[in-house]
C-alpha cells in the first residue's frame, strides 16, 4: 500500500510539475504588451487627435488580423490624415484579388468615425480622393493611392452609443445561444446601410441556417485540404505569449476557443510540439471550430452591394463596424465566414453556387457572418502598436 501511495504521489508530482512546465513555456506569467492598444488609457496619451482616432481604427475587425493599415498625417493641416491599404500585408492565397483587404480598410474608417464624435470631430471621410486603383498593377497603386482623406472638422462633443463596443472584441468564434435575434433587433440592423448600393439580409429559418451551414462546411473543408492557403495561415499564428507580444498581429490560440488557464497549456503543448498545429493538425483544428461554430448558429447575415467597385468593398466595411458595434448595445456577437466568398480556382463553384442562391442579379456578396448571443465573452485579439503604422 505504502508503495503504490508513493507511486500515485510521484505520478502526481509529475503531472504538476509537467502542467508548470507548459504555463511557462506558453508565456502564463508574461506582460500582454500586445492587448495595450485595448485600453481606453492608451490612445490618451497622444496629444495629436489624428493619432488617437487612429489608435481606435486599429481595433477594428479585419482580415487574418493582419491590421492591414498605413496612416500619412498631413505636414501642413493638421486636421487631416490619409488611410493607405499595406502592400506588404495581404494574403494572397484567399484573397488574391484584394477583396477582404478593401473591406478591412473600411472598417477601420468606421470605427475612427465613431470615436471622432467622442473626441468632438465630425469626421470628413473621402473615399479614394485620388481615384481608385490601377487594377493592373494594383500593389504599387496601394502605396501610391490613399484608400481614403480623412478630415477633422470641430463639432460638438458627443458619444456614440456605439463608441464602448469599440473596445470590445470585434469577432467572437464561440458558441452562440440558438435563439435568433428578435424581430426588433433585426429590424435595426437591417437599417444600417446608408448607401443605396449596400444591403442587409439575415437568414433564420431552419431550411436557410442548413443550407448555409452546409457551405459554411464544404468551403472549410476545401480550404483545408488546400496546402498554400493552411501554410499562409500557419505562418502567421503565434504559438506562445512571447511571439504574440513580438509580432502583435496574425492568429493565436484564442482563435480556437481557448482561454485563461488552459490557453497557456495549449500554448505550451504547441510551443513544445509545434506539430500539433501545423499540417493535417492544423487542417482538422479548422474544420472542427468550424463545424462546431456552424452547429451553434440561429442566425446567418450577408452584406451584399449593386456593384463591386474597391468603393464598394470598403463601404462594405464600413458597414460590418456598423454591425458590430450596434450588435455590442444589442448582446449580439458576429463572426465573419469568409471561405465561400473566397475567390481562388479551388473555391469556385461553392463561391459560384452560394451567389446564386443568395444574391439578387448582378450582386456581389461582399460578406457571410454568423450572428447571436454568445454564450461567453470573447478574448481580445492581438493589436500593433499605433505608432507602427504612421508613415513617416
Amino acid at each position: 500500500m505504502k508503495v503504490f501511495l508513493k507511486i500515485i504521489t510521484c505520478a502526481g508530482s509529475f503531472i504538476i510539475f509537467l502542467l508548470f512546465v507548459l504555463f511557462i513555456l506558453g508565456g502564463g506569467f508574461m506582460k500582454q504588451s500586445y492587448l495595450e492598444p485595448w485600453n481606453k488609457s492608451y490612445a490618451s496619451k497622444f496629444t495629436d487627435p489624428r493619432v488617437r482616432l487612429t489608435a481606435a481604427g486599429l481595433l477594428a475587425a479585419n482580415n487574418h488580423n493582419m491590421q492591414p493599415w498605413k496612416v500619412k498625417l498631413d505636414k501642413e493641416d493638421p486636421m487631416v490624415f490619409y488611410l493607405f491599404a499595406d502592400s506588404l500585408r495581404t494574403t494572397k492565397e484567399v484573397d488574391p484579388l484584394y477583396r477582404q483587404m478593401m473591406i478591412t480598410q473600411g472598417t477601420f474608417l468606421e470605427y475612427v468615425r465613431v470615436a471622432g464624435e467622442k473626441e468632438g470631430f465630425q469626421t470628413e471621410i473621402a473615399i479614394f480622393p485620388e481615384g481608385e486603383y490601377e487594377e493592373n498593377d494594383i500593389l504599387s497603386s496601394m502605396d501610391k493611392k490613399p484608400v481614403a482623406k480623412i478630415t477633422l472638422v470641430p463639432a460638438k462633443q458627443k458619444e456614440s452609443p456605439l463608441y464602448s463596443g469599440i473596445y470590445l472584441a470585434d469577432t467572437n468564434r464561440g458558441n452562440y445561444k440558438m435563439e435568433a435575434p428578435d424581430s426588433s433587433q433585426i429590424s435595426q440592423l437591417l437599417k444600417l446601410p446608408d448607401q443605396d448600393s449596400l444591403s442587409i439580409k439575415l437568414y433564420t429559418d431552419h431550411a436557410d441556417l442548413n443550407k448555409i451551414g452546409n457551405y459554411v462546411m464544404e468551403s472549410a473543408t476545401i480550404e483545408a485540404g488546400v496546402t498554400r492557403a493552411m501554410d499562409e495561415s500557419n505562418a502567421i499564428f503565434r504559438a506562445n505569449e512571447k511571439e504574440k507580444n513580438k509580432y502583435r498581429w496574425g492568429f493565436s490560440v484564442e482563435g480556437q476557443g481557448a482561454s485563461g488557464f488552459k490557453r497557456y497549456l495549449l500554448q505550451g503543448l504547441i510551443t513544445m510540439f509545434p506539430s500539433f498545429n501545423e499540417g493535417k493538425g492544423a487542417s482538422d483544428n479548422f474544420i472542427h471550430y468550424t463545424k462546431t461554430a456552424v452547429d451553434h448558429t440561429a442566425a446567418y447575415a450577408v452584406i451584399t452591394t449593386s456593384t463591386n467597385t474597391r468603393t464598394d468593398q470598403v463601404l462594405s466595411g464600413m458597414l460590418y463596424s456598423r454591425m458590430i458595434l450596434t450588435g455590442h448595445t444589442m448582446g449580439l456577437a458576429m463572426q465573419p465566414l469568409s471561405q465561400v466568398l473566397e475567390e481562388y480556382p479551388e473555391m469556385k463553384q461553392p463561391y459560384d453556387n452560394f451567389r446564386n442562391d443568395y444574391a439578387g442579379q448582378d450582386q456581389t456578396i461582399q460578406m457571410l457572418l454568423r450572428i447571436g448571443k454568445p454564450e461567453t465573452v470573447a478574448p481580445n485579439s492581438m493589436r500593433r502598436d499605433v505608432m507602427s503604422i504612421i508613415m513617416e
